[in-house]
């Protein structure tokens, strides 16, 4: 009986957490001229692909689509170096200051995006850093790496000394240790902070907004409103673009499924 229970609870949560993106997938498939004909209906009584070659064909999505790969993998393999490097140093080090820099980035974290965005706008602006992925690489990367530095400290505190400790009395430099021994210890745990790292970057939609201004180096999140006119609303093309948006994030979280479940069960139980 509580068997029964905890899977009616179960698909209770998963019919309700999935509902979203099942009822995106059923309007991108649904043609125009049933949108609003047949009323709410579960699935519409034909289906159509029209919405997607659309998308692809005559929108600027593979451009957007593209721009927003570059960004969010390349803000994550900066943040997760950064992160590591500094987990690191937070775990294993006690230096004068310490408590000082771990206060201002924890400070980081407070402030709204909104009201930092016309001061980061100024900084970047003389360095010819609005209108590129560059600049959004660098801000996501700023923005990311306190959080995703006390995630990798706590892994890092999970690894015993005396195993980097009895490398390095074997002759390996620190350095050393750290690659070949700490590193590969901590693979769940940089798989999760990657994926943290990616997701958030894949799916900011402010910064692109204010700081760029051509669709040339626009991301998807901003190309979504391109399916927003002043009278009306492309629902079909946006949920199609939607969709495909889903596929890059799903197939990373499928391809670290294994390491990110067990680094976000260490960091629950070590955090």
């Amino acid at each position: 009986m509580v068997r029964l229970f905890r899977y009616l609870a179960l698909a209770t949560f998963l019919a309700f957490a999935l509902f979203p993106l099942f009822w995106m997938l059923k309007v991108s498939v649904t043609p125009d001229d049933l949108m609003y004909g047949e009323g709410v209906r579960l699935w519409p009584s034909r289906v159509t692909l029209v919405h997607y070659t659309d998308v692809l064909r005559r929108t600027q999505f593979p451009l957007f689509f593209r721009n927003s790969l570059i960004v969010s993998a390349a803000t994550a393999l900066l943040a997760t170096a950064a992160a590591s490097a500094t987990g690191y140093a937070f775990s294993r080090f006690r230096f004068r200051g310490k408590a000082w820099v771990v206060g201002v980035m924890l400070v980081t974290q407070m402030f709204p995006l909104v009201i930092i965005v016309a001061p980061i706008f100024r900084l970047l602006a003389p360095l010819g850093l609005t209108n590129s992925l560059a600049g959004l690489v660098l801000v996501y990367t700023a923005f990311n790496t306190p959080f995703a530095a006390f995630l990798m400290q706590s892994f890092f505190e999970a690894v015993p000394k005396d195993l980097e400790e009895a490398a390095m009395m074997d002759g390996a430099t620190r350095l050393g240790a750290v690659v070949r021994i700490i590193l590969p210890l901590t693979l769940p745990g940089l798989a999760a902070t990657g994926g943290f790292v990616f997701t958030a970057a894949w799916s900011e939609l402010l910064f692109t907004l204010m700081l760029n201004s051509s669709a040339a180096v626009s991301t998807f999140p901003a190309g979504l409103l391109g399916f927003v006119s002043k009278f009306s609303v492309d629902f079909g093309q946006m949920m199609a673009a939607g969709v495909l948006a889903l596929l890059p994030a799903g197939l990373f979280f499928f391809l670290i499924q294994r390491y990110l479940v067990q680094g976000l069960t260490a960091g629950a139980v070590k955090g």
